[in-house]
């Protein structure tokens, strides 16, 4: 049960009950304090404006005729008119009895496409490739969750002029059985075939001979580019993998997929007048989104030479999203340098009716990952740093620190749970930020176990198993009344039940920090409940430590489903 929605539409019926404008929203709100209440009405004074009417008693109107019978303890009218609401511990502790058997589920299943991550296969992934990944992946988790078709799609790219020089450097590995070996390291053979091209003429001339070749079909140079793609995917879903991020080897729908349709497109887009000759390369000109000069926004679809560029490829991909897999909406997570692109995409597509106005179109960009030093992460030499290799650094900072904290588990144990630890503080780290914003990369910051972070989520929900293991019960078998008596009980119930909402709103925004912030405010809200109200003491009666275990029981699973929704695994010792 939704309780801000619940108070929505008892306070909505009433004030329409009084004749108060139907578009006047009851503002429903968290209370910032205790003394005010649990939730907030805040629509009186809006409504009163527009009515020309004193607020004050506008909102005594509405909380005569409001029916929070069983719901609320108590109204008050605060301030201007502010109506405070008390929620009755009853009302909470019923909503808490059937909270395990509702599942968050939106109200319309829809087809949703999700397209993240896209790493381009001419190089292994690198740091600039986690946002996307983990964002992208979470918002799949979490709409999968609510019960929608989530389509996931992972746009590589695998396309290019890069690729000539690449199998020709290929080739030279095949006649001694090392192409697999040589490709061992993607940086190392991207690196050396650069050089090559570099300073060998002749390499040069036949790399781009090859890239004719590979763009005409020839059945040599495509064998050799499926040797490269094949292992450079393999190299993505071993990071996948490690990530625990949910996409794998069916989701890949990479550039290449669509090259028969670019033509099509090209086309179709001079046929309906949306594009024109403009020196050659075809061009679409959008005044929608103009400079300030009044001069149309210019996205090229096919260059003079007969080359095509992503807003090609980008546009096919669309088409293919909105008509072939019947999407209803179509959610990109790039970065926010493409915005100008992606903008001029959605334009397009809508002119050439790829999609209709009923399917959504939604780029949710994100910021950078910074260094220490204020700029986008490198290495200390300042190069690109791989994946694998921060991945493989944080798990070996986490096992340092576990080792620290806990010397009786033995290595097997210790493996298990700093994998767990450190790929969960690398993700967490970079979630808990607001997607837009630039984020500074802080190894001690993002493995403490103190304040919002993963590790001391994932400890908050060992220390509640050991709870149970203490009392030698099994977590999941635990079923009584529950009774709140004291405020950290009431705080806890409160936090448990806005689980739904929380997953609601991300669902809608896509701005996963929301379910950190919840997750971490409930993880305080159990270890404060858990400080005042003791659950284990003998001088504890038995009805009120079996009511106190099952809001233990309901607190650990709430995490571990919120941490899941987020792709980070929890563990029952720490």
């Amino acid at each position: 049960m939704q309780l801000k929605m619940l108070l929505t539409e008892r306070f909505s019926t009433a004030m329409i009950a009084l004749g108060i404008p139907s578009d006047c929203n009851p503002m429903l709100a968290l209370s910032g304090k205790p003394q005010f209440g649990d939730y907030q009405a805040n629509g009186a004074m809006a409504a009163a404006k527009r009515m020309g009417k004193n607020p004050r008693n506008i909102a005594a109107q509405i909380i005569q005729k409001v029916d929070l019978e069983g719901i609320a303890e108590t109204l008050e009218i605060a301030g201007p008119g502010f109506i405070n609401i008390h929620l009755s511990n009853n009302f909470l502790s019923e909503c808490l009895s059937t909270v395990e058997k509702q599942k968050v589920t939106a109200d319309k299943q829809q087809n949703i496409v999700i397209d993240y991550s896209s790493p381009n296969l001419a190089k292994e992934m690198h740091v600039g490739h986690i946002r996307t990944t983990i964002i992208g992946d979470t918002l799949a988790r979490i709409l999968e969750y609510q019960g929608h078709n989530v389509i996931r799609q992972n746009h590589m790219g695998d396309w290019g002029t890069q690729f000539g020089m690449l199998i020709a450097e290929l080739e030279l590995y095949l006649d001694d059985d090392n192409a697999e070996l040589a490709l061992n390291d993607l940086e190392v053979f991207y690196q050396q075939s650069k050089k090559h091209f570099d300073d060998d003429p002749k390499f040069a001339t036949k790399a781009r001979e090859y890239v004719v070749k590979l763009q005409s079909g020839d059945a040599y140079c495509r064998d050799l580019w499926q040797k490269f793609i094949k292992v450079s995917i393999a190299h993505s879903l071993e990071i996948y993998q490690q990530l625990n991020v949910g996409l794998n080897a069916d989701h890949v729908k990479p550039e290449s997929a669509y090259n028969n349709d670019l033509d099509v497109i090209v086309k179709d887009l001079m046929d309906q007048k949306i594009a024109v000759d403009s020196d050659g390369a075809k061009v679409v000109f959008l005044p929608e989104l103009a400079d300030k000069n009044g001069n149309p926004s210019p996205m090229i679809i096919q260059k003079s030479g007969g080359g095509f560029l992503y807003a090609t490829t980008d546009l096919a991909a669309l088409r293919h999203r909105a008509n072939t897999l019947n999407a209803d909406r179509i959610l990109y997570f790039i970065d926010a340098r493409q915005s100008l692109h992606m903008k001029q995409v959605f334009i397009t597509g809508r002119k050439a009716q790829y999609v209709t106005q009923g399917v959504s179109l939604e780029h949710h960009s994100f910021g950078t990952m910074m260094g220490p030093d204020g700029r986008p992460f490198k290495t200390r030499t300042g190069g690109t740093v791989k994946l694998t290799d921060l991945l493989k650094e944080a798990v070996q900072r986490a096992e340092a620190l576990i080792k620290q904290k806990n010397a009786d588990l033995d290595q097997e144990q210790i493996t298990n749970i700093a994998t767990k630890v450190g790929i969960g503080a690398v993700k967490y780290a970079d979630l808990s930020i607001t997607r837009t914003n630039d984020y500074v990369f802080d190894w001690d910051a993002m493995l403490s176990f103190e304040g919002n972070t993963a590790p001391y989520l994932q400890y908050a929900y060992t220390r509640i198993v050991s709870i149970f293991r203490k009392a030698n019960l099994d977590i999941t078998d635990i079923q009584s009344n529950i009774c709140i008596t004291e405020k950290q009980e009431k705080s806890l119930a409160l936090k448990l039940l806005q689980f739904e909402e929380v997953v609601s709103q991300v669902a809608i925004d896509c701005y996963p920090h929301t379910l950190c912030s919840y997750l971490y405010e409930l993880a305080s809200a159990f270890m404060t409940f858990y400080e005042y109200c003791p659950v284990l003491k003998t001088e504890v009666p038995k009805s009120t430590q079996h009511s106190r275990l099952v809001l233990c029981s309901l607190s650990a699973n709430t995490l571990a489903c919120g941490l899941d929704l987020l792709g980070i695994e929890v563990m029952e010792k720490m």
